[in-house]
């Protein structure tokens, strides 16, 4: 063969060719990058055009051809393939499938060997098309004990956080776990969670300490730094827990701001409120107290605003001789309220249906149905993963009703009652009033009193969920529906479920359309624009003050009590 140099423009592709199929655009996107970095480093190739003129086509190495184009070389290296060669079918078959990738350990040495050449991480990552992540990652291998690079090597990797934990333990810690944890001959994967949970050792973040340089000094804390860590970090840890922690209560101790108290907090955590206390979750007022506490798992001073319960002042009344007497109010009884959870949790359910039922059956207009779909995607129970996401959990299954609108050649296409029907499918997956995670919550009350839902509810005069009501809304539902009372509840449940046997009753607390005041205070929420600027009456003007108003207040120990108190609160 000889070498020759040509405008990879003036190639002709073979028609013969084994791959046939498009590459993927990840991997031509690698493969552009890695020819603008160094050049073609494998010329393809090409055997002179049999039709004449001084033409070539390429034999092997079209995708490098296709992408010297792309990265805007004017001249590429050749082999140009005798006339006498067979260059057959079985070699262009051979040469595309006798490939196999670089395992991640020997990927590792590949980028070793071009670092001692001078390369950095983030040239090698440009030439790749690779995430600089992936080749400090990699990079990671050299802390590794060569008996678990050699089990990596066959494929059995573990990810990334255990990767990092067993590169940060010593080689002998390594060798000691790996005795215990090495593969089996019956079992050939190492279970690497617990290689990675036998070499975990706490640290603690220096990004965490609120205390300076004096109070580590004093407490005999020497800061490590993590090598494996982004460089743009402060990636500084200690293994001393209790130094840390001491300092971080003396600190805390000696900066306490006014109106604070330190309280404790629990294994996982989450703070302890004194007795009888009750959490902020909004803007805490003048009234509010603070705690702050440290976080036992990572040793962060944070804080959580709380109101104490009113002390009642005791009531005075003066007798006829002018002495005064204390009055103990008497708490009025609780009053059953009109529908029971379970009875809640039926009228989420028949809502649902006959919402769903709405979606699939009822006259809907185009226009309002794609209102409808933007309705249902600010639900709150939906949730998108995308590539503008690293969240990869919370898909809604809309997959196969999406499909039915791709054709085989992998092309959108769809005729209008397709398309309408697999809307129709998509908001029947994402609207939901059930009184859980799933719960659409105000929009899907708006979207099934648009479509008029409330046709299809069924039948509530049953005995179940009538004894789910009180007695003063059973009484009420008997007067509207013209039954007379009984003496005794069971008797007028039974004489409504009598009466409704061949009719339908809708307990009003079931109709979906949301009050006018409850829509406008919903809608109110999404009409002003934030600027994320504050007021300046807001600005927190001393240390202690933006401690109080940061980042600090830990909302995530109740977040479960807060949305179940919103749930009750909107019902």
């Amino acid at each position: 063969m000889q070498l020759i140099t040509a405008d990879p423009r003036s190639l002709k592709d073979n028609p013969d060719r084994s791959r046939q199929s498009k590459s993927s655009p990840q991997s031509d996107a690698l493969l552009c990058a890695s020819i603008r970095a160094i050049g073609v480093v494998q010329p393809p190739i090409v055997k002179l055009d049999p039709e004449g003129g001084n033409s070539y086509i390429i034999v092997f190495g079209h995708r490098r051809a296709a992408q010297a184009i792309a990265a805007d070389l004017s001249e590429i290296p050749l082999l140009l393939a005798d006339p006498s060669d067979d260059l057959g079918a079985m070699q262009s078959f051979a040469e595309n499938i006798a490939r196999e990738p670089l395992n991640p350990v020997d990927q590792w040495r590949a980028i070793e060997r071009l670092v001692a050449l001078g390369w950095t991480e983030e040239s090698i990552a440009m030439a790749l098309a690779l995430p600089s992540r992936q080749i400090r990652k990699l990079r990671l291998l050299a802390n590794i004990l060569p008996a678990m690079l050699d089990q990596m090597a066959r494929g059995d990797m573990p990810n990334e956080q255990q990767l990092r934990t067993i590169a940060a333990a010593g080689q002998d810690e390594q060798a000691e776990v790996w005795k215990k944890y090495k593969p089996k001959k019956q079992d050939p994967q190492v279970s690497w969670w617990e290689v990675a949970r036998a070499l975990t050792t706490t640290r603690l973040l220096a990004k965490h300490a609120s205390f300076g340089d004096d109070l580590a000094q004093a407490y005999g804390i020497t800061w490590v730094e993590d090598l494996f860590a982004p460089a743009d970090e402060d990636s500084r840890y200690t293994t001393d827990v209790e130094a840390f922690l001491g300092a971080q209560q003396e600190w805390l101790a000696n900066n306490l701001p006014k109106r604070g108290s330190i309280i404790e907090a629990n294994e996982y955590g989450q703070p302890k409120l004194p007795a009888q206390a009750q959490q902020v979750y909004g803007k805490p007022g003048k009234g509010d107290l603070t705690g702050w506490y440290i976080n036992a798992r990572d040793g962060s001073v944070q804080s959580v605003a709380y109101r104490m319960p009113e002390v009642k002042k005791p009531t005075l009344v003066k007798d006829s001789d002018g002495v005064e007497t204390v009055v103990e109010e008497v708490e009025a009884p609780k009053v059953r309220p009109d529908v029971t959870q379970k009875g809640l949790d039926m009228i989420g359910d028949l809502r649902t249906d006959a919402l769903h039922e709405a979606l699939a059956r009822a006259p809907i207009e185009d226009d309002t149905l794609m209102a409808l779909l933007i309705l249902a995607f600010t639900g709150t129970n939906v949730s998108i993963a995308s590539g503008a996401s690293d969240n990869p959990y919370g898909h809604a299954k809309c997959g196969p009703h999406a499909a039915r609108l791709i054709s085989e050649d992998g092309k959108l296409s769809f005729d209008r009652e397709t398309l309408v029907q697999a809307a129709r499918s998509v908001l029947i997956e994402v609207l939901s009033l059930r009184r859980n995670r799933s719960d659409s919550g105000l929009i899907a009350r708006i979207a099934g009193d648009a479509i008029a839902a409330d046709q299809f509810l069924p039948n509530m005069g049953t005995e179940d969920f009538l004894s789910c009501l009180s007695r003063t809304a059973l009484e009420a539902t008997a007067e509207t529906a013209g039954v007379p009372g009984r003496i005794k509840v069971k008797d007028t449940r039974a004489a409504l479920v009598e009466h409704f046997a061949d009719g339908r009753l809708v307990h009003p607390a079931a109709l979906l359309a949301p009050s006018a005041e409850e829509v406008r205070s919903w809608a109110g929420r999404y009409t002003s624009v934030d600027t994320g600027l504050a007021d300046a009456d807001d600005v927190p003007d001393t240390l202690e003050d933006q401690l109080s108003a940061g980042d600090l207040v830990d909302h995530s120990a109740a977040e479960e009590e807060a949305d179940e108190g919103f749930r009750e609160a909107a019902e």
